[in-house]
């Protein structure tokens, strides 16, 4: 397995740009959680739109340099590029993206907020299994539901400079790693039953190893992992983390965690279980997590869950 470890850095922010959630007047600002601010020239004027999506604007501090990546881009073609205005984010600071995996709920954006970052050759990090295509939900041999197409096409035609990895592999000086495949090694996250793709003409099953991760390591604090749907499961995904890092201390675990449905429903108890083990200090679930995963995670460690919402900022130091 490769090894690869990001240096340490004094601040990491996340910025959530979309995702599925947004209560404008939930008034619980903290040291860590910034709640977007509905107040615009003296009036509640400024809405955040909430999407099954993400995107998020992730930035690094370490030695008083700090460095900036957009991680994912939502869903519809203007939700994450309009929360950004709204929000008043300055997304030229953004030196690399990364893309989780090549579904369209983290694709959709990518020309407006390509163009509100307004660079050529931006270098985007995605596994190369994200162009795989055609890929769909089978309910029966006569019923399919197709993910739309994305091709390395529109990745360039947008201004990004390709970057294909399967292993670990570091960015932004080191600041940060892309976790490549995510080896599936627990024996209850089993993936999506539903999902199919054709391979030189065959159908298979479509594991969508695609699906990756960034990780940030927090000076003292431990890893900050942020996920964009967590298909290869959360857990899988955090040991990951571990094993390639070598750091077994966990500050933040964040992103969507796929457990939402009749077929993930049954391993929310357990992955929750596996996840207080792993005992990090604050777990965010977001997107794609369904809400009775949320409750069952902010139930069994209300000490240590956050609500992600659309528009939220996040700050470790």
């Amino acid at each position: 397995m490769a090894k690869a470890s990001p240096k340490t850095v004094d601040k990491v922010e996340i910025l959530t740009l979309q995702d599925n959630y947004i209560d404008i007047t939930a008034m619980d600002n903290s040291a860590i959680v910034t709640r977007a601010n509905p107040i615009q020239d003296g009036e509640i004027r400024a809405s955040v739109l909430a999407e099954h999506g993400f995107s998020a604007l992730v930035k690094t501090t370490a030695d008083g340099v700090s460095r900036a990546l957009l991680f994912d881009f939502g869903f519809s073609e203007d939700g994450a590029a309009r929360n950004a205005a709204t929000l008043g984010v300055d997304l030229t600071q953004a030196e690399a993206a990364v893309l989780s995996h090549g579904h369209r709920d983290h694709t959709g954006g990518i020309e407006k907020l390509a163009a509100l970052v307004g660079k050529k050759n931006l270098p985007l990090f995605v596994h190369p299994s994200a162009f795989k295509s055609p890929r769909y939900l089978k309910y029966g041999e006569e019923f399919k539901i197709y993910f739309p197409k994305f091709t390395r096409e529109n990745v360039m035609q947008n201004g990004f400079s390709l970057k294909e990895a399967d292993k670990p592999c570091l960015l932004l000086d080191e600041t940060v790693l892309f976790l490549g495949e995510i080896p599936r090694e627990t024996d209850f996250e089993k993936g999506w039953p539903l999902v199919h793709r054709q391979d030189d003409g065959r159908e298979i099953f479509d594991p969508i190893e695609d699906d990756s991760a960034i990780v940030l390591n927090l000076k003292d604090k431990g890893l900050v992992i942020l996920t964009g749907c967590a298909h290869a499961g959360i857990v899988n995904t955090v040991l990951h983390a571990i094993q390639t890092t070598g750091v077994k201390k966990i500050h933040a675990v964040m992103g969507g965690f796929h457990l939402t449905g009749p077929f993930f429903e049954p391993i929310i108890d357990r992955t929750t279980q596996e996840l207080k083990k792993i005992n990090p200090a604050y777990i965010i679930p977001t997107h794609c997590t369904g809400h009775k995963a949320m409750m069952e995670m902010e139930k069994q460690m209300p000490e240590k869950f956050i609500l992600n919402m659309a528009g939220t900022k996040l700050t470790f130091n």
